[in-house]
């Protein structure tokens, strides 16, 4: 197999400014790869068929070979678990069969299905075999599930239910229909990231209370099982509560052959793996090793299920570990040694491995998001990108790693990407606050931003404080400060560039979604450095997020700005929709009607101020939309409509 990347540039390819159909409209979303045997499977999000995600197979290694959709039409892949969802899919393979279990979001249930037909990938019969048709394990409820895992020698499905405002670890028998939970063990809170060792009769898991989110404060906790499968004795093993007065988290359980369990966590700072064999006996603490201490990370916040930063190749664990902002693929010895993999993607996520092969979804500065494939005995990769490529190299703006000073003067870091025309002067420029806001702004080729550079845009992409990838010191620095840290690094961010002469002072405009509709507006309102702003679903009154906002996020804003009722006085003093007077400058609003993260009315309310104040605004509602924007049809307008907007208002 060879160094490539399925899809060759065309020489002859037009670089004219990319369309926002062309950007959006054709560019599925790959998630959650794995391997299977001889095959790789992995789920697809097609904006053109309202955000349908569906489940892909084919022979691995084969790029050039159709895949086989196994969920056609109307299946939809979805969990709305603590409404960010994740972790659909389970699958497992008995001799010649494929196993497979998925949420989907028409009921909200489980199905479950068998193929066969596993070992026709060497015989050159390139398809599987439905042996059934699919069995709806779970009965339609108001209960959400997710983040499961097959279980085969026990014939049942084992993840999580979230019902009864909590989590609840349950499983289902693979052989009957429309059940009722069978609730396995009841966490304090919120749980996820269940995983059975090699022999089935030991279970790790995180579990993690508020106010914390997951990435704060969380626990590892373990279990031994009985032949039946049910938990015999439960300890928790690392990681911290809520209240502890040194706060750690765990990010992603992981078992090897041997017995022993992995788990990245941040107790130096930064999330790096540890072990440690454990025994049966709950009252044995085991002890735990660090054998790869970095200053870099192995673990991201865990927004979604089904996240995977590491896995065990068959001879040793292979982790992506991300390095200011950059993420590499590395193997890890025993002996501590970490051997970097030769391969060019620097933007990794859903990493999996199994006997010598690796997959992940991968990107880079030059490569839009596609399946990577990597022989790990010889060290060939092979790279399929999610649709064709629709830019020359040539005509795509590399981003380039930018550090400024941001607030209280500490160094912060973003990606800035100069106009695609080669002015050398000062450019109208785009800033973009990224979402969470612990997210991260990453250097993988994104399409939407190319939009904006091919129309002579510079853009900057910030890793503001709090942002994830540069340790956990980095992300404390929004601890109590939102709205102001990120704010501060926002306008600082362009400030630096019209000071180095690569930004016009009278052309900056800012856009952001979710936490980065909020960043944006607060930056409106106390900063006085941008021209116009665009916001998607925005959070703009802190005070009503605190008191009806979802579950996942109910406590959140403690850690962000403080303890709510007791600190009211700097809520009102951050939310932008309280200061809408301050706001001087035109705002394009867009906002999903099925949002339960940021209600419609919280967005109308901000325009509506805006709009009273003599202010040029521009609210976008959309019916079937939620928090974030799933349908290309309304991707496409959201970038056109943010454009013409831009343009007529900066004079363009």
């Amino acid at each position: 197999m060879e160094n490539t990347s399925h899809h060759q540039r065309n020489p002859k390819q037009a670089t004219q400014p990319l369309s926002a159909k062309r950007t959006l409209g054709q560019t599925p979303t790959l998630k959650e790869p794995r391997l299977i045997d001889d095959w790789v499977l992995w789920l697809e999000q097609r904006p053109q068929e309202h955000g349908r995600t569906t489940a892909l197979i084919r022979p691995w290694g084969q790029s050039d070979h159709p895949p086989q959709e196994l969920t056609p039409a109307p299946a939809n892949l979805r969990s709305r678990i603590h409404d960010y969802g994740g972790g659909v899919l389970a699958t497992a393979c008995k001799d010649n069969q494929l196993l497979m279990a998925w949420i989907d979001d028409a009921d909200g249930c489980l199905w479950f299905q068998h193929w066969q037909g596993l070992n026709q990938a060497t015989k050159g019969k390139k398809a599987l075999s439905p042996l059934k048709p699919p069995l709806r394990l779970s009965k339609p409820n108001d209960a959400q599930l997710a983040d499961g895992l097959i279980d085969l020698p026990r014939q049942r499905w084992l993840g999580i239910m979230e019902a009864d405002k909590r989590d609840w670890l349950v499983t289902f028998s693979l052989n009957h229909e429309n059940q009722a939970a069978t609730v396995l063990h009841r966490p304090a809170d919120f749980a996820g990231y269940a995983i059975l060792s090699p022999n089935g009769d030991q279970l790790a898991w995180v579990e993690w209370q508020q106010p914390a989110m997951p990435w704060e404060a969380s626990q590892l906790w373990w279990a031994s099982l009985d032949p039946a499968g049910l938990i015999k004795s439960s300890a928790c093993l690392a990681g911290s509560r809520p209240l502890d007065q040194k706060q750690t988290s765990v990010f992603q359980p992981l078992w090897l052959p041997n017995g022993e369990l992995v788990v990245s966590e941040d107790s130096s700072g930064w999330w790096n793996l540890m072990v440690a064999k454990l025994t049966t006996d709950p009252t044995v603490q085991p002890t735990w090793r660090r054998p790869w201490p970095l200053s870099a990370e192995t673990g991201m916040p865990q927004w979604v299920y089904g996240m995977s930063s590491s896995a065990w190749d068959g001879e040793q664990i292979l982790t992506a570990i991300c390095d200011q902002g950059s993420w590499r693929l590395s193997r890890l010895a025993d002996d501590g040694q970490i051997s970097t993999i030769n391969q060019p993607f620097d933007d990794l996520n859903g990493l999996q491995a199994q006997d010598g092969r690796a997959v992940a979804i991968a990107s880079n500065a030059t490569t839009s998001p596609g399946l990577l494939e990597l022989n790990l005995n010889c060290g060939s990769w092979k790279h399929t990108p999610a649709s064709e490529p629709l830019l020359n190299a040539d005509a795509i703006s590399v981003a380039e790693p930018f550090w400024f000073e941001g607030c209280h003067g500490q160094p912060t870091h973003a990606w800035y990407y100069p106009p695609i025309n080669g002015s050398k002067g000062p450019a109208p420029l785009l800033v973009k606050s990224h979402s969470g806001p612990t997210s991260m702004a990453n250097r993988g080729l994104s399409l939407s931003i190319q939009f904006w550079t091919s129309r002579g845009w510079g853009v900057v992409d910030v890793n503001y404080g709090g942002s994830t990838g540069f340790g956990r010191a980095y992300r404390e620095r929004l601890r109590g400060g939102w709205g102001e840290t990120d704010v501060t690094d926002c306008a600082e961010a362009a400030l630096a560039l019209v000071k180095c002469n690569k930004a016009n002072s009278t052309q900056i405009a800012i856009e952001g979604g979710s936490a980065g509709g909020f960043t944006t507006l607060a930056c409106l309102c106390f900063t006085e450095v941008f021209r116009a702003a665009a916001c998607r679903y925005a959070v703009s009154d802190l005070t009503a997020m605190a008191e009806d906002t979802h579950r996942f996020e109910a406590r959140y804003l403690d850690h962000l700005v403080g303890r709510w009722p007791d600190q009211r006085q700097l809520y009102e003093n951050r939310s932008p929709l309280l200061h809408a007077n301050k706001i001087q400058c035109p705002v394009i609003f867009f906002q999903g009607l099925q949002d339960k993260v940021v209600p419609p009315d919280q967005t109308e309310r901000m325009a509506n101020a805006l709009k009273e104040n003599g202010i040029p605004v521009e609210l976008h509602i959309f019916e079937q939309e939620g928090h974030g924007f799933r349908d290309s049809a309304v991707k496409i307008k959201v970038l056109e409509a943010t454009e013409q907007f831009f343009r007529r208002h900066l004079k363009l």
